[in-house]
């Protein structure tokens, strides 16, 4: 349980916070005084040091980077890499999965109906045939039905499991054990997952996981956690190589740094160590009891509004990513309006989710993203203000 106290000294310890009420962690979250000084003190010493010297006299909070990682995933520190961003951890591992073997004539990668844009156009530009697997009527996926679609053919199965335009939770384990199963690669968008829901691969069942550090974790942009399995590594030959993923007396790496190259923006990975040491401290599951209480009674305080429709979707516990449109109103009026009573929150189109917006004649939402930092009061304001 996070307390009063807790909640009040992350409050004091956000540069910025109560200047106006921040509802877009699902976009970036803001980062603390200890993240934002460990970026700036680590360009300090690029500029004393110099980056090569700089970056060796800071080698051991970089191993701790890597092991707040893989205790953050259950997963072992070889298994992860440190990357740019989501899209080029994701693009690293489709083509490396192409690399190796190609795709042909009629190959198929099955996709939940509320997968990132940015993933399927990925799919599809490579050639691959993209099918959405079954929803149940609450429109989170259902693990069961999807098993019939999978044949020699599906070469990939991807889930976004918390989608970007609402509330769900996709039931991302049992759909990991459909793929187990069946055979078939199976990689999670968990971009709005790292830092609001505990994220456990082992249980998952996974063999890739990929999400921003700028998010739910409040690390800096330009930074993002990568998982390969240890047993999957070897499908992935990376199409391009330099001296850190394949060292010219080693060959290809033997882990999940094959992914990374040897040009790194050290600091921004010193933040995001920081961020990562502090989402455990707190504990990541004790994050999302508080973070998921606010969620409800915000969706609770929206759906007694008559001019007023909530667009999440899913039965169960629902994320911190509530979604919304005001009658009369398009999505991006309302946040410019909420954004001259200083309150920000986000506001998406078809672009971030399109298969899904598609299928419930959606052309933009409103979306409010709350965080453990947040209290009831502001979720009062908010409510208050719509």
């Amino acid at each position: 349980m996070i307390t009063a106290a807790q909640v009040q000294a992350g409050r004091a310890a956000t540069p910025g916070w109560g200047e106006r009420l921040l509802l877009n962690a699902a976009g970036a979250g803001v980062m603390s005084a200890a993240s934002l000084a460990a970026l700036q003190a680590h360009l300090a010493l690029e500029s004393r040091l110099g980056p090569m010297d700089a970056a060796e006299a800071v080698a051991p909070q970089l191993q701790a980077l890597r092991e707040d990682a893989a205790r953050l995933l259950n997963a072992g520190t070889d298994e992860v890499a440190v990357l740019g961003g989501a899209s080029a951890a994701l693009g690293a591992v489709w083509s490396s999965l192409l690399h190796t073997r190609p795709l042909r004539p009629g190959d198929r990668v099955l996709v939940g109906r509320q997968e990132w844009g940015g993933n399927l156009v990925t799919y599809q530009r490579a050639g691959a045939t993209v099918e959405v697997l079954p929803c149940r009527p609450d429109g989170s996926v259902d693990a069961e039905a999807s098993a019939a679609l999978i044949d020699e053919r599906v070469r990939l199965i991807s889930l976004t499991w918390l989608p970007a335009n609402g509330g769900l939770i996709n039931d991302a384990a049992a759909l990991g054990r459909v793929a187990r199963a069946a055979g078939v690669p199976y990689l999670i968008d968990a971009g709005q997952a790292l830092g609001q829901l505990p994220v456990d691969v082992q249980q998952l069942g996974c063999d890739v996981l990929k999400g921003a550090g700028r998010k739910h974790l409040r690390g800096p942009r330009g930074t993002a956690l990568l998982y390969v399995r240890r047993g999957f590594l070897p499908q992935l030959a990376p199409p391009w190589v330099d001296v850190q993923s394949a060292p010219w007396s080693q060959g290809l790496r033997d882990d999940a740094r094959r992914f990374e190259t040897a040009e790194q923006p050290v600091a921004l990975r010193l933040a995001l160590q920081v961020a990562l040491s502090e989402a455990l401290a707190l504990g990541v599951a004790n994050i999302a009891e508080r973070v998921q209480a606010l969620a409800v009674r915000l969706r609770d305080r929206l759906a007694a509004l008559p001019h007023l429709h909530l667009h999440d979707l899913g039965s169960g516990p629902r994320s911190g990513l509530v979604s919304f449109t005001v009658d009369g109103e398009a999505p991006a009026d309302t946040r410019a309006r909420l954004a001259q009573q200083g309150i920000h929150v986000g506001a998406n189109g078809i672009a971030y989710t399109p298969l899904d917006m598609q299928a419930r004649g959606l052309d933009a939402i409103v979306r409010a993203s709350l965080t453990w930092l947040h209290d009831e009061a502001d979720v009062d304001r908010l409510a208050s203000a719509l």
